[in-house]
Parts: structure tokens; C-alpha cells; sequence
């Protein structure tokens, strides 16, 4: 998460690494990844009240 944070922000970019498409691609990603690794992440974001996707949020700053 750190490494695309690293892509979004660099300068070369325009200050904008990813589209609003792509970011909604990442984050389908990283959902259907966990969830092939076990983690109900519809569950997991319950647990802790909050939306789905908002649980990158806190390593995230795209």
C-alpha cells in the first residue's frame, strides 16, 4: 500500500498516479485478494464500523 501511496505522489504524475477507474481496480483488487486469503471482508469491515472500503484507509492516502 505504501509503494502505490509512493506512485500516486510522485511528481512525474502530476501529483494524481492513478485514475479515479484505476483506484476503484486497486481496491477491487485488494478485496478479492484478501478474500482468496480467507478474510471476509464485508465481516471484517462490520466488525470494526466501517465500510468496506475504508479499511485501507488508514495506510492509504490515494
Amino acid at each position: 500500500m505504501l509503494a502505490l501511496n509512493a506512485v500516486d505522489a510522485d511528481p512525474g504524475h502530476g501529483g494524481a498516479g492513478f485514475c479515479t477507474e484505476e483506484r476503484e481496480q486497486l481496491c477491487e483488487y485488494i478485496v478479492l485478494t484478501l478474500g482468496e486469503h480467507g478474510v471476509d471482508v464485508a465481516a471484517l469491515a462490520a466488525r470494526k464500523g466501517i465500510g468496506r472500503s475504508e479499511i485501507t484507509d488508514d495506510w492509504r492516502d490515494w
